[in-house]
């Protein structure tokens, strides 16, 4: 696919995405007291790779809506079920992952990069069950060497309480985001996949470390675990 084509394949409505971030900041202001560190260092243009971890639901409508450009999602296969729902977060830039088989969701997340867009990838694969970093699955790497992309470490703190996965709505709460200083080509390159998989995870591990200790220094509450009787 010529790289012409594959920004029309992937084209995301600016105007529409710019009216829904705006619309998220303001919800996430009123909601969650969002906060957000480090946009400084995310690049305008490019290829990115966003890297963070996974706390709920909230992640990428909130991380996307700090980042000042527009940016496409991977998102697990099963939300794409609803034709209605579908259409609307792939206006959003969403691209289906089949966990089973995700070869084609990162073929398309590859074509995004490859024609200088960002794509935010979640690698712990799934929500966390405590709100914890937890660790890496590998393949990613794939997409930063074949596309050459800056990554940009990331991590969200707070939406774990606000929405913990066996929970049906979220509740307000406190929320803050940071952006990491982002890695080029040329520090991750020479590495092996352990090595590549240690280094990005240690960088989002230090920005939730930061997080913690400058948007949270007393802590936020956590939820109680789910009473599997109840």
């Amino acid at each position: 696919m010529k790289a012409q084509e594959r920004r029309n394949h992937h084209a995301i409505n600016p105007y529409w995405y710019e009216f829904s971030r705006v619309f998220v900041r303001l919800w996430a202001a009123l909601m969650f007291r969002i906060r957000y560190f480090g946009v400084e260092n995310v690049p305008r243009e490019g290829s990115l790779l966003v890297v963070s971890n996974h706390q709920s639901h909230l992640d990428p409508p909130l991380i996307g809506a700090g980042i000042p450009r527009t940016m496409h999602y991977l998102a697990r296969k099963s939300l794409f079920r609803f034709p209605g729902f579908a259409q609307l977060i792939r206006s959003y830039g969403a691209i289906a992952l089949d966990l089973s088989n995700p070869l084609s969701g990162l073929k398309e997340a590859l074509a995004c990069l490859q024609s200088g867009e960002a794509v935010l990838i979640f690698p712990e694969g799934t929500r966390s069950p405590d709100g914890e970093l937890h660790p890496f699955h590998k393949g990613f790497r794939m997409l930063a060497v074949r596309s050459q992309a800056r990554i940009l470490p990331t991590a969200i703190e707070g939406a774990f309480a606000a929405w913990p996965k066996w929970k049906k709505l979220p509740r307000p709460g406190r929320v803050a985001v940071r952006y990491g200083m982002p890695l080029t080509a040329d520090e991750y390159l020479h590495l092996d996949e352990d090595a590549f998989l240690r280094l990005v995870e240690d960088r989002v591990r230090e920005c939730l470390w930061e997080l913690r200790n400058t948007a949270f220094p007393a802590g936020i509450p956590r939820p109680r675990e789910q009473n599997v009787f109840s």
